[in-house]
């Protein structure tokens, strides 16, 4: 009977530790999901969760089937809203374990193929808005030699 009101007591010791130290044990069960930088969605987020995927394949329907380009959830659209910026300042691709969409797909295990195609960066017309200018090429080729070395 010891036994067994000792191996309980470890178990909760174990299972409250995180709460009683201060931890918000909540947040470290889902992935680290890097804030927008756009206006929210008019229909919530929760709703772009556990939709965005009926609605994109819908959009790509739409697309390239019926050849509409003026859709409401467009790809290059949420790229340009959920861009990351990487140490550098720059948008990173989907490459990158920040990016929006694969903080959620690697949690979840899902396999992300959209970007095989499409730009995982925004376009340089958003880089403008979030660095002020495009950057050059020689002042990203200089950066990229001295980060290799």
């Amino acid at each position: 009977m010891t036994r067994l009101f000792a191996s309980l007591l470890v178990l909760i010791a174990l299972t409250t530790g995180a709460a009683m130290a201060g931890e918000d044990t909540r947040s470290s069960l889902y992935p680290n999901v890097p804030k927008a930088v756009g206006d929210p969605h008019p229909e919530g987020n929760d709703f772009m969760r556990i939709n965005h995927m009926s609605l994109m394949k819908h959009d790509r329907d739409d697309t390239v089937l019926l050849g509409n380009r003026d859709i409401k959830y467009s790809l290059k659209e949420c790229v340009a809203c959920h861009v990351v910026a990487g140490p550098d300042a720059l948008p990173i691709s989907a490459e990158d374990d920040q990016h929006f969409c694969k903080s959620c797909h690697v949690f979840a295990a899902v396999k992300i193929d959209c970007f095989q195609c499409h730009n995982s960066k925004p376009d340089p017309q958003v880089q403008i808005g979030l660095l002020g200018r495009v950057p050059d090429l020689k002042e990203l080729a200089t950066y990229v030699d001295e980060v290799s070395k």
